[in-house]
Formats: structure tokens, C-alpha cells, sequence
């Protein structure tokens, strides 16, 4: 039986991706200190080969047992958190990654590290591969998460050229599904809260800025793909179908069967104006390619997640 440890366990995509490996016949050892994550999105695994460990990872961890694989997904992810605790996400992409990387050098692991879109900030190639270095302000409010992304992969690529840790890095373009959390200021989760509330539905700037959304049952299909082949190099992983924030908007008031109203907000600094992932190398090297359309997307994730959760009477 492998073990997988799974930083960020109790997040949003932690939790998926431990349900996912579960289901493969893995024992999961969870790490999450519950700062972003929560207790609800593990309370269903009561299998005896699921364990939480509550730990910070900015300080050195040590786990006893064998582990085979090691995901690194502890991060604030969201600007309502990472504003909100800047400091935290740095020493998490930078600590954090360096204490977990030394844990996959002890145990032998193949390390899988979670980065992410941002790291090509607003970006000035379209749509990004991965050659594509960025286009990202690392001054501004979003640098702390951006940066700490960016160096995580760095100090990733280092351990793999100087300690021969076997790693491998995925860049994780806008994810949605159950489990989301209402109020954590991204787009399709305030979205549906407000349209479910027929609230009017905030957009920011005119909404002609583009964003492309990959089902979150996608992604970790596409991540276990990749932590089990043997590639090093980044690999984006994502929905390449692009759509407006008022396309978006209007699709979730379509789907909810809203009264909601489209109002319009200040756009927030550094913004991306477009952001669509070139998947070539996900579909050359893992066969992989995203399966489920945005509008059914939504509506599984109604039908799974449930519409009190939607608009946080569970939070």
C-alpha cells in the first residue's frame, strides 16, 4: 500500500486530492494546521488509512513511517487570505517548501509541488505555456502569493539538481467544485453566493478580463497523472475554454435560475487581464485534458456541494 502525505490536506484541493487517493488504495497522511483549511472538508474520511496531522510547516515536521509520495498543497490561496496573512504565505512558499522537500529527500518521495498560474502575473504571452517566464509585479499586494510561488518552484528545481530529489511541479490555472469556500473572495464561489441569494452579482472593472475554469474532479485526475510519470519540468494544468468574468457571471444566473443583477467594482491592483493555459505538454505527456464543460460544472457542483454551503450557512 503507498503512503501519500498531502500538505494543505484540509483545504479546498487537498482534500479532493485526498479523497482521490483514498480511492486509488493509498494510506494519506493529511498536514494542516486549518488556517485556510477545515476540519468539514476531511470530516467524512473515516477510513483507518486516513490520518490529520495539525501542524504548521514553517517549522521542521518529521513524519515516522514510510511515505511514497509527497503533495505539496499548504498555501493561502485565495487574496482574502493571502492579503489578509502575507507573511504566512511567504514563509509557507519558502519554509514551508524547504522543511517538505527535506522530508521527501529523507523518505526517497516523489515530490509533486502545487504552483500556480500566477506565477505568469498579468501576462504578456497568450495563451501561457510553460516556457513563458511571467509577467508578475513582485512589489505589489499580490507578490506575496505570486512570489511565494515562484520561489517554491525554484527551491524545487534546486533540490532536484543538487540533492536528486525526484520532484515535479504543477501550475494550477482557476479551479472550482464542492467545498469551495463561500466568502474566500474568488470569482465562481462569490458568484454563486450572490446569485443564490439574488444578490447583485459583483464584477470587477467592465469584466472583459478573462479567466478559464477547470472542475476540480479535472485537476486532480491531471495531478496524479503527473506525480505518477516521471516528468520534472512544469506542467500546466487547467481548462483552456475562456471566458469573460460577465460571461461567467451571466452563466452562473443562467444556471442558479437568478433574479441577480450584474454591478460593477473597482478593479483590484495587478488584476490579470487574461489568463488561459496552453495544455499541449499536459496532453503530449499525460494524455490528459479536461473533461467537464463549465456549465455542468456548475451544476454538479449545486448538486454536490448543496446550496447552504454555497451561501455559508455551514461556515
Amino acid at each position: 500500500m503507498p503512503t501519500s502525505l498531502v500538505t494543505g490536506g484540509a483545504g479546498f484541493l487537498g482534500s479532493h486530492l485526498c479523497d482521490a487517493l483514498l480511492a486509488k488504495g493509498h494510506r494519506v497522511i493529511c498536514v494542516d494546521n486549518l488556517e485556510t483549511g477545515t476540519l468539514n472538508n476531511i470530516a467524512h474520511l473515516r477510513d483507518d488509512r486516513f490520518v490529520h496531522l495539525n501542524v504548521d510547516i514553517i517549522e521542521p515536521y518529521f513524519i515516522d513511517e514510510p511515505v511514497d509520495f509527497v503533495y505539496h498543497f499548504a498555501s493561502p490561496a485565495s487574496p482574502i487570505d493571502y492579503l489578509r496573512i502575507p507573511l504566512h504565505t511567504l514563509k509557507v512558499g519558502s519554509y514551508g517548501t524547504h522543511h517538505t522537500l527535506g522530508l521527501a529527500k529523507l523518505h526517497r518521495a516523489r515530490f509533486l509541488t502545487a504552483s500556480t498560474s500566477e506565477v505568469y502575473g498579468d501576462p504578456q504571452v497568450h495563451p501561457q505555456p510553460e516556457s513563458y517566464w511571467g509577467h508578475v509585479n513582485p512589489i505589489g499586494p499580490r507578490g506575496v502569493y505570486d512570489e511565494a510561488k515562484r520561489f517554491s518552484e525554484a527551491l524545487t528545481m534546486a533540490y532536484h539538481r543538487q540533492q536528486g530529489v525526484d520532484t515535479a511541479i504543477v501550475r494550477i490555472f482557476n479551479t472550482y467544485g464542492p467545498r469551495m469556500r463561500p466568502r474566500d473572495g474568488r470569482a465562481i464561489p462569490t458568484f454563486l453566493r450572490q446569485a443564490l441569494q439574488n444578490q447583485p452579482i459583483t464584477v470587477f472593472g467592465d469584466g472583459s478580463q478573462t479567466r478559464s475554469f477547470c472542475h476540480v474532479q479535472d485537476l486532480i485526475r491531471g495531478i496524479i497523472l503527473l506525480a505518477e510519470s516521471g516528468h520534472h519540468e512544469p506542467v500546466n494544468i487547467g481548462n483552456p475554454n475562456e471566458f469573460t468574468l460577465l460571461e461567467l457571471a451571466q452563466t452562473v444566473i443562467d444556471v442558479t435560475g437568478s433574479t441577480s443583477p450584474i454591478v460593477h467594482a473597482e478593479l483590484p491592483t495587478d488584476d490579470p487581464q487574461v489568463r488561459q493555459p496552453d495544455i499541449t505538454k499536459a496532453r503530449e505527456l499525460l494524455g490528459w485534458e479536461p473533461e467537464v464543460e463549465l456549465r455542468e460544472g456548475l451544476e454538479r457542483t449545486l448538486a454536490d456541494a448543496g446550496r447552504d454551503a454555497l451561501i455559508g450557512f455551514r461556515y
